[in-house]
């Protein structure tokens, strides 16, 4: 029998503490030379190789907000690479450390399984630990950064586990804050919209900005748009 080739090929699954993590590869409609990586969780899709303009743009706009140099960067949540790989094309930037929470994502983009895996293991300045960023922004600040650029949840709304809830709470973003050095930027990428989030920054920073990244999803051939949430102390 001949393979569908819209159906994905798997290329690992381990358990988590959030349930089965999935690597896994698909033909892009549309685009018959081109694969998608894809990384699920629980069976449900967190993210594609196919649609990166967000995660590149949350990178991107929070270097531009900043404008400093020799920066220390704090990026939560590894994934497909995409967000470091960003970080790591200024050349302003002179560290970057990754807190993933899933060990098997570390795994895989150690094994060389990732899109980016080639290009983020021969930079230098880039750390890659295993660990609960949420946890770690709670707590009291070893150091502090000049970014530090969050994607691991769905949205402010839509935690993929209870242990970030608190951090989106006034609260939180309050404790989050002590983390930032004098003039630094906290990035949070989203799905979707969040006024309760964005309300919540506004009452903890004094400059609060709300983006859009607009884009072709060409994994269902539809327009999408993402929300960036930026805050500098």
């Amino acid at each position: 029998m001949v393979p569908d080739p819209s159906l994905p090929e798997y290329l690992a699954a381990e358990e988590s503490p959030l349930g089965l993590v999935c690597l896994r590869r698909r033909a892009i409609a549309g685009y018959p030379d081109e694969l998608a990586t894809e990384i699920t969780l629980d069976h449900q899709f967190l993210m594609s190789s196919a649609n990166t303009a967000s995660e590149r743009a949350l990178a991107d706009r929070a270097l531009a907000l900043h404008g400093g140099a020799d920066l220390d960067v704090l990026v939560g949540g590894l994934g497909l690479g995409y967000t470091a790989h960003a970080v790591l094309a200024s050349p302003r930037v002179a560290r970057l450390e990754v807190v993933e929470y899933l060990a098997p994502v570390i795994g895989w983009l150690r094994a060389g399984d990732l899109p980016l895996s080639a290009e983020l293991a021969g930079d230098a300045r880039l750390s890659v630990t295993q660990g609960d960023v949420y946890g770690q922004l709670a707590s009291d600040p070893a150091r502090t950064w000049d970014l530090i650029l969050i994607d691991v949840d769905h949205s402010p709304e839509e935690p993929l586990g209870s242990e970030s809830e608190s951090f989106y709470r006034e609260a939180g973003l309050a404790r989050a804050r002590r983390h930032l050095a004098a003039g630094g930027v906290l990035g949070v990428w989203s799905y979707a919209e969040s006024p309760h989030f964005a309300d919540a920054l506004a009452r903890v920073f004094p400059e609060v900005h709300v983006e859009r990244v607009q884009f072709e999803n060409r994994v269902v051939g539809e327009q999408e748009t993402n929300v960036l949430f930026f805050a500098r102390g």
